[in-house]
């Protein structure tokens, strides 16, 4: 798996975990506490992929999430919360994560997302007109237990 990978946590336990495992896997990784270094990286272009958590001390990062949409849209984000609700879940689905994750996570799981959506950016980016038109028939991606109870309240 190659790929730079922003990870951002305000639990410091929490990112050096991710952080060596991403490593081990063959990332790059770059690790902050705050929701601020995070959109910094992003609005300089840097990163692969994100693997974030919800509260941090200084901002919800699913409140940054349509920042990110806007500035960097092929940019995969995965959101976990220690926040284990359905709630967080469909906010998490509607601002454009590409997952979610309830924490406590499973590594082997986060791993396993974070090289699906690596191989996902690197395809092909549609063009702008490809993008129009395929918008409205976008399907749910997260595959996730929490993603999954998400889509079958949204099936009610």
């Amino acid at each position: 798996m190659e790929g730079t990978i922003l990870v951002a946590d305000d639990d410091r336990t929490i990112r050096t975990v991710l952080a060596q495992a991403l490593t081990r896997a063959g990332c790059r990784v770059r690790a902050t506490g705050t929701a601020s270094t995070l959109w910094r990286w992003v609005e300089e272009g840097e990163g692969d992929a994100v693997v974030t958590d919800v509260i941090m001390p200084d901002g919800d990062a699913l409140d940054l999430l349509p920042s990110i949409r806007k500035r960097r849209p092929e940019l995969p984000v995965i959101v976990m919360s220690a926040q284990n609700t359905v709630m967080t879940a469909i906010r998490a689905a509607e601002v454009g994560a590409y997952e979610y994750l309830p924490k406590p996570f499973d590594l082997k799981e986060v791993l396993g997302l974070v090289a699906k959506a690596l191989k996902q950016k690197n395809r092909r980016a549609p063009a702008p007109e490809e993008e129009a038109v395929r918008e409205d028939n976008l399907p749910l991606i997260g595959r996730s237990q929490a993603m999954q109870e998400v889509y079958r309240i949204l099936a009610r």
